[in-house]
């Protein structure tokens, strides 16, 4: 035990490379300076409605006269996140993998724990939170959701599993919530988070 609260967190990789989201009154596209700042945004867009205006915290002259921050075009592979997804704990990471084009699964939710376990499903977080009180206060498992973004070209999903992993019904409009980017390089796999791709997507 002691020897797990001694291992530092450690950021991993995953398939996220920009994360935006998109002004309610203007409709461009803003960049969220961090993982945490749209996480945050992300758990109250329903109540609290993202402007332009948000972002003076971290661009004190941005607003809706200004261009978008990115054009929603061939560039990336777009995915939607769900609202209110709970904020991810403090010391953990919510983790996104992209799996490759034409699977029956668009992507793989994970969280990390601060001792850098790798969590893959609801059943696993709430052992681990039964095993690990010391390492958990304050924690439980309403702080966590392993719904995955749907993405918004449809094609990039086999067809035979649309039935299941991509209900439009419960997709949020693109006009009112929020987008993560991924780039996708010449295979098809997402590149890594932390290397600035410029090269646009393969079809």
């Amino acid at each position: 035990m002691e020897q797990e609260q001694a291992i530092g967190a450690k950021r991993v990789w995953e398939s996220v490379k920009l994360y935006t989201v998109k002004c309610a009154k203007c409709s461009k596209w803003r960049l969220i300076p961090t993982k945490e700042k749209y996480e945050e945004i992300r758990e109250r867009i329903v109540e609290r409605s993202f402007l332009c205006d948000t972002a003076r915290a971290w661009r004190p002259s941005v607003s809706c006269n200004e261009e978008s921050d990115v054009k929603q075009d061939d560039s990336f592979l777009w995915a939607m996140d769900k609202p209110r997804i709970p904020q991810t704990p403090p010391g953990w990471q919510r983790i996104l993998r992209i799996r490759a084009e034409g699977g029956t699964k668009f992507a793989d939710v994970y969280y990390v724990t601060p001792s850098n376990k790798r969590l893959r499903s609801m059943v696993e977080l709430s052992r681990y939170i039964n095993e690990h009180p010391h390492l958990c206060e304050g924690v439980n498992i309403s702080q966590f959701s392993f719904q995955p973004p749907v993405p918004l070209d449809e094609k990039y999903i086999a067809k035979r599993a649309r039935s299941t992993t991509h209900d439009t019904s419960s997709t949020p409009a693109a006009g009112a919530y929020h987008a993560l980017q991924t780039q996708n390089d010449s295979s098809g796999v997402p590149e890594s988070a932390t290397t600035e791709a410029k090269a646009p997507a393969q079809s």
